[in-house]
């Protein structure tokens, strides 16, 4: 039986260190752009990339503020720019929508998935989709946490 290895994928931004709070310009309360990210090696095989960037502890389970798929090979995804084909987020829209908790402080995930196809699907796709579609082609993966809180 074959066993997909799936390889380290480094997700690191210049705003925030893993475990720190997201500054506010990424948020809600401030501009409500993404921040910069930047991207490692990426594993040999990678046709595209996938972003998620969710928050665990929101009341209903995890909920996704975005979505990005079919993102070419880059090592640089600029604050406020869209990477790749953007997915439904839970806020009904195809945005980013940065960090906004109701009350308390919440963990916000940034999960970077290396792909050893492309996805095909048209822009608004639901997660489920997206992530059934992604079933048996992850070769790489990485994530950075940043803390928000109201």
């Amino acid at each position: 039986m074959e066993t997909n290895v799936i390889e380290n994928l480094p997700l690191s931004s210049p705003a925030l260190e893993s475990g720190d709070t997201i500054p506010e310009e990424y948020t809600c309360d401030g501009k409500n752009v993404n921040p910069p990210l930047e991207i490692g090696d990426i594993p040999p095989g990678a046709q595209s990339l996938v972003l998620l960037v969710d928050d665990p502890d929101a009341p209903r389970g995890h909920w996704t503020h975005w979505l990005v798929y079919d993102m070419p090979l880059i090592h640089t995804i600029e604050e406020d720019s869209v990477p790749g084909t953007v997915g439904l987020n839970d806020f009904g829209n195809t945005n980013y929508d940065g960090p906004c908790p109701p009350i308390g402080t919440h963990r916000y995930y940034f999960r970077l998935y290396a792909l050893d196809t492309r996805l095909g699907l048209p822009a608004g796709s639901a997660k489920e989709a997206v992530f059934l579609k992604m079933e048996n082609h992850i070769i790489g993966t990485g994530e950075l946490m940043g803390l928000y809180s109201h």
